[in-house]
């Protein structure tokens, strides 16, 4: 079992930056991949960014590569999410998500799958 926890969303003009934070506690002993999502309002739920935390590999989605990068804490076992340049087409709820299915496939088809673990989000909103 595992708990994540989503932090450091927030209301940010456009060009603006924003740390996202995903807290993981409970069984980290296995190998988990920890992906990205968002939710825009009246839109799917679509992958952002993702991380393996047993060698750091990272993926990201075409529509925010160059602009957000991950990152991992396994000391902490934290993942964060810098997100630069904000635009206001990224505004939407953020989640992060711990599961063992590889990273690639996740970002393309963000369906919640039996297995997985998800946070409650954090809000991000970019003004224009």
């Amino acid at each position: 079992q595992l708990q994540l926890v989503e932090s450091g969303g927030g209301l940010v003009q456009s060009g603006g930056s924003l740390r996202l934070s995903c807290a993981v506690s409970g069984d980290t002993s296995d190998d988990y991949n920890i992906g990205w999502f968002r939710q825009a309002p009246g839109k799917e739920r679509e992958g952002v960014s993702c991380i393996s935390t047993r060698d750091g590999n990272t993926n990201y989605a075409d529509a925010i590569k160059g602009r957000f990068t991950v990152s991992r804490d396994n000391v902490k076992n934290t993942v964060h999410l810098q997100l630069n340049s904000l635009k206001p087409e990224d505004t939407g709820d953020y989640y992060c998500a711990a599961f063992t299915s590889p990273c690639r496939p996740r970002l393309t088809s963000a369906r919640m799958r039996p297995g997985d673990y998800w946070g409650l989000g954090t809000q991000v909103t970019v003004a224009s």
